[in-house]
């Protein structure tokens, strides 16, 4: 990975990143992943701590993290505000500062990573803020590992997967983002990351969503941007049979309007249950799409985002999960080492 520079750097979002970057991350996570299947030693990180400070539960960046450090010969912490002091009500009384906090674990561990999404923050883009404001003061990198704006790490790894399953080059391959029914009142963040990177690479990125279920602007924005840039086509569209027509990812994924804080978790649900018919089918893949693989950040709720039947056969979803461990361990062997030598 010599051709680029990414020790001390954080990871706030890949939209931060540039290209050569973003490729070092994956050619890394590939060299990684062929390491663990040889059973080759990388214990690169040996000695290295990785501070893991967790608002919300997690199942697969909880675990990958931890198993990545392992691997690498370093250890990971796992904390909870709860346990600690630190407040993100920055005013007297209300607890240790996030400057203090983040200033103090910078001489604790060798990097950062924070997860806070929508549950445990006021308003749209809080997560994200704070986080960022972690940065601010830390001396270390820190890792946005979701918040309720964006979730790099999940989009570095799911285009190593695309990349897996397509082959490097992705132009006039297309991806398609489809809204997708749940009661579960979901982030925006994997989608919205999803949307930045693909169309980093050159892929068509189609958004379908019902009225109301717009993503962020600026993200819509970049994303835009980001076509123009490096000549991918970029559709947002109410049409579900438009969106699928020709896809050869699709990802089926509930995500919240962006005025769930002001109309409460249980409105959303009622807004969502006006929408169920917004299921992935296997008659929607067979009948529009390019013979589409499925994809899934997990976890995935059966039976209204998608049929059964999509998410079993001519999946990536296991590999997503998987790969999230090669792509986590190359972003801490770049953020902490420098390198994989």
């Amino acid at each position: 990975m010599s051709w680029v520079d990414l020790e001390g750097k954080d990871l706030l979002s890949t939209q931060y990143w540039d290209r050569s970057e973003l490729n070092a991350a994956v050619e890394a996570a590939k060299d990684l992943k062929r390491k663990y299947y040889l059973g080759e030693s990388h214990e690169l990180l040996r000695g290295d701590t990785f501070l893991m400070l967790f608002f919300n539960s997690s199942t697969r960046t909880r675990q990958t993290f931890e198993t990545a450090m392992s691997q690498l010969g370093g250890h990971s912490q796992y904390l909870e505000p709860g346990s600690m002091r630190v407040s993100k009500e920055q005013k007297p009384g209300a607890g240790e500062s996030i400057k203090d906090t983040a200033k103090v674990m910078s001489r604790f561990g060798e990097a950062v990573g924070i997860r806070m999404l929508e549950d445990k923050v006021s308003w749209y883009g809080e997560g994200a803020q704070i986080i960022e404001e972690f940065a601010d003061h830390a001396e270390v990198p820190i890792i946005d590992m979701a918040s309720d704006k964006f979730h790099p790490s999940q989009g570095l790894s799911d285009l190593f997967t695309v990349k897996e399953a397509l082959g490097d080059d992705l132009s006039n391959k297309k991806i398609t983002i489809s809204w997708s029914y749940s009661p579960w009142v979901r982030s925006n963040c994997s989608i919205q990351e999803e949307a930045l990177i693909m169309s980093r690479f050159g892929m068509d990125v189609d958004i379908a969503f019902p009225e109301g279920y717009k993503p962020d602007e600026e993200i819509i924005d970049w994303t835009k941007e980001n076509g123009e840039k490096y000549g991918g086509e970029i559709n947002l569209t109410h049409d579900r049979e438009e969106a699928l027509t020709g896809a050869h990812i699709v990802f089926p994924r509930n995500w919240m309007t962006l005025n769930r804080y002001e109309n409460g978790v249980e409105k959303e649900k009622e807004l969502a249950a006006k929408h169920k018919d917004w299921i992935y089918t296997a008659d929607e893949r067979d009948d529009y799409t390019d013979n589409a693989k499925f994809m899934h950040v997990m976890p995935v709720d059966r039976g209204n985002e998608a049929e059964d039947e999509v998410v079993d056969t001519d999946s990536l979803m296991y590999d997503q999960a998987e790969n999230l461990l090669h792509m986590r361990k190359a972003i801490l062997a770049l953020l902490v080492n420098g390198g994989l030598y």
